[in-house]
Formats: C-alpha cells, sequence, structure tokens
C-alpha cells in the first residue's frame, strides 16, 4: 500500500501544479528554490507573528481604515491554503483575488508579485505545499469597521490601480545584472509598496522606474518610520553610497554611511541577508543605475567646524551640550561613529532632508542594530523619552541635522510633541 500512496500523492500535487512536475513529486531543489525566493519575499515579515509559528499569520496590520491581520498561508487544509490548487495560488499572487473569490487589501503587494515569472511561482508554490509545517490555526477577522469591511470596493480598486498580471520583461537595452536587480526590486523584494509615494486611494504612484521618477523616492512612515529615498540622489537618496555600500548595509544592516532600523530591521533580518552575492549585486547596481528625482539637491560636503568647536571645548548650545552629554561617546565629536557598532551621523541620508521624523524617533524610542549571519554582533540604543524633555530632544535634532556639513533643518518643540504621543521603546 505505500507505494500507492505515494504515487497518489505524486499525481494529486501534479494536478495541482500542472504537467510541469510530471509524474514524481517535486525535486527538493525546487522546494529550495522556492523557499529562497520566499525569502527573497520576505513573506515572513508579514505572516509570522511575533513569537508566532511561522507563516500561520496573525500580524496585525494598521491601515488608514482599521486593523488588516495577516492570513495563514501554511498548508493547512483547514485553516492555511493546503487545499489551494496552482491556479488558486497564482490568481492570489497575480491578482490579489483568492480562491473564495474575495480581493485581498493592498497591504498585500500583489501589484509588485504579478511580475514573477512562472517558474518562480510554481517553486514558490512548491514550498508553501511540501517545505512549510501546516498550522491548524484560524484566522483573525479584521478590525476594519462596516461600511468600510466591505469587500466589493475593493474589486473595483483592483481593476483601476493593480496592473495587467504579467511577468517581468527587461527593459530595452537593460544589461543582465541590472535586468534581475529590477526583476527583484519590482517584483519580490516589492520595495516600492514603503518606497515609495502613494496617493489618498493608496495605490503607488509608480511600480517601476519605467512609470515615473516617483518610484522609490520615498515614502510614508512605515510604523512611525519615514522609508528614505532609494534612487540614485542626493538629499537622502543612494548618491553618495556605491555599489559595495549597498550591498553591505543590505547583507549586514549597516555600512560606513548609515545602519538600519525601524522596519528595516526586519526586512536585512527575515530577508536580505539570505539573498546570493549575485543578487545583492543586481539589486545595488540597478538601484544605482535609477536617475534622481530631485535634481536639486547638493551633494554632501563633510564640514568639521562642529567637530573643531567641539574638541576645544566649545559646547556652547544647548544642542551641542545635550551631543556631548548624550550623543558624542558613540557617535563621536566628529560625527562619524564607528563603522559597523555605532552609525555615523555625519553625511547619514536620513539627515539630508527637511524630515526629521526618523531622528527624533530614534531618540524617543531608541534604535536596535540587529545581528545578522555575517555581521552577528548586536547592538541597542536606550530610549530617552523618559530623561529628555521635548526642547532637549528638539536642541539636539536640531544641532545634529545641521552639523558636519548635513543638509536638514531645525526641529520645533511640537514636532517633538506630536511624536512622542505614538512613540514606544523599540524592542531590545
Amino acid at each position: 500500500m505505500q507505494p500507492i500512496k505515494i504515487a497518489l500523492a505524486a499525481f494529486g500535487f501534479t494536478l495541482a501544479c500542472s504537467a510541469t512536475f510530471a509524474q514524481t513529486a517535486p525535486d527538493p531543489t525546487l522546494v529550495g528554490q522556492g523557499q529562497y525566493l520566499a525569502e527573497a519575499g520576505d513573506c515572513a515579515a508579514c505572516h509570522t507573528a511575533p513569537n508566532g509559528k511561522a507563516f500561520a499569520g496573525g500580524l496585525p496590520m494598521a491601515s488608514p481604515i482599521g486593523t488588516i491581520y495577516t492570513s495563514n498561508i501554511t498548508p493547512d487544509k483547514s485553516a492555511g491554503i493546503g487545499d489551494w490548487s496552482y491556479d488558486d495560488f497564482q490568481r492570489l499572487m497575480r491578482k490579489g483575488v483568492t480562491k473564495q473569490g474575495y480581493v485581498v487589501y493592498p497591504a498585500m503587494p500583489y501589484p509588485s508579485y504579478a511580475r514573477l515569472t512562472e517558474p518562480d511561482l510554481k517553486a514558490m508554490y512548491a514550498y508553501f505545499m511540501l517545505g512549510v509545517q501546516p498550522v491548524d490555526q484560524a484566522n483573525r477577522a479584521n478590525g476594519i469597521p462596516w461600511p468600510l469591511s466591505m469587500r466589493w470596493p475593493l474589486h473595483i480598486w483592483r481593476w483601476f490601480y493593480a496592473p495587467t498580471a504579467k511577468p517581468f520583461v527587461a527593459a530595452a537595452g537593460q544589461g543582465a545584472e541590472i535586468a534581475r536587480g529590477a526583476y527583484l526590486v519590482e517584483g519580490l523584494g516589492h520595495c516600492g509598496a514603503c518606497h515609495t509615494p502613494r496617493r489618498i486611494t493608496l495605490q503607488e504612484t509608480a511600480l517601476s522606474d519605467a512609470d515615473g521618477p516617483s518610484y522609490l523616492s520615498g515614502g510614508a512612515p512605515v510604523d512611525g518610520w519615514p522609508a528614505p529615498s532609494l534612487r540614485n540622489e542626493n538629499g537622502g537618496g543612494l548618491a553618495g553610497w556605491s555599489e559595495d555600500d549597498i550591498v553591505a548595509f543590505m547583507k549586514t544592516g549597516r555600512n560606513k554611511h548609515s545602519a538600519s532600523f525601524g522596519a528595516m530591521n526586519d526586512v536585512v533580518v527575515d530577508s536580505l541577508q539570505y539573498l546570493s552575492d549575485s543578487d545583492l549585486r543586481s539589486i545595488a547596481a540597478y538601484l544605482k543605475s535609477l536617475p534622481p528625482k530631485n535634481t536639486a539637491a547638493q551633494p554632501y560636503a563633510y564640514d568639521d567646524t562642529a567637530t573643531k568647536a567641539l574638541l576645544s571645548g566649545d559646547a556652547s548650545t544647548r544642542g551641542a551640550q545635550a551631543y556631548v552629554d548624550r550623543c558624542a561617546a558613540c557617535h563621536g565629536s566628529d560625527g562619524k561613529g564607528y563603522e559597523g557598532v555605532f552609525p555615523a551621523l555625519a553625511g547619514n541620508p536620513i539627515l539630508q532632508t527637511d524630515d526629521a521624523v526618523s531622528a527624533i524617533h530614534i531618540i524617543l524610542s531608541g534604535g536596535r542594530l540587529p545581528g545578522t549571519k555575517t555581521a552577528p554582533s548586536y547592538f541597542v540604543m536606550g530610549p530617552y523619552a523618559d530623561v529628555m524633555t521635548d526642547q532637549n530632544i528638539a536642541d539636539v535634532v536640531s544641532y545634529i541635522e545641521t552639523s558636519w556639513g548635513n543638509q536638514g533643518k531645525p526641529v520645533t518643540t511640537g514636532q517633538v510633541a506630536a511624536i512622542r504621543k505614538t512613540a514606544t521603546p523599540v524592542n531590545p
């Protein structure tokens, strides 16, 4: 009976996935490829709740209309997607339509996933059906009040704003390396979901660079942390970073210019650190190929005026004194920090724009530099919300925003007070 059971299982999977899988269960290599792609897509970030089981869902996601709870995508037949065929799976990934026929909220970046190739989708399906542990955990009802909870408007939204579900095609003249990077960034990586502005109707203003320079030009805050520009531009973008710098950041969450924080920590830990060096190189090459949207911003140039003043014992302004008392021991009088340990403030991209939210948020909430497989050291900056007043924080943020050649702007106590209302200490 055992050989018969194996044959039947293989045949059932073949029907679900199409004739591609022939008469036997998929090779483990295919499941491994699917796992790699699921990591590249950072599926765990949304579908695994804190301290929850892998891909069992239940993660709360704040949205303008209420709280959305992510779904169970394990192969459990009652609570997950275990009874989904490949066609069911690819329809969700390309069109945002579930097996039950309703359209998912655009919190799932299916407009990006629509770019996946057929072989990659089949590999992911194989992984979720055969490489993931089934979990019998029922999906939680969304916290969205009626009438906003009605699903039929999502069909209209999809009709207007979701693209035609076609796999990625390289742009004319695009080399193989940059094309691979574009495929990963625009598709599985869904980087635009955070780093591209959205309209009032919640659609991204661009889904690729072909749609215009707003693509990856910086997005709205995610859990209170603004998403910076990923374009090759000054004034907060990647113009000052080499491809090596970008690769180092994706692999370790740190480089000589900055360090990851907020939601980007999870992207590095759960996704980017697992990508191959060649894929990381392709992503870096693609990002460096994106021309600037902000053409007026000037390149960063280090200015040692603040450094000389501090080294001579001049901390006469409130901001300078607060910096000496609270920040200089780690970030240095020169603002350059200690590479791989304490991030640089001088030239840091988040300090080159008019938006000081991230700087204020880090001081209020603290920061966490997570360990990765190639940079296992773990560093934490404690929160200062309980020990610094709004005036103290406004003073020190204004100081670092405008010292060492940084192009940011002074901030007010009102800005600090507004962010303090929602700031919560970072998990150590």
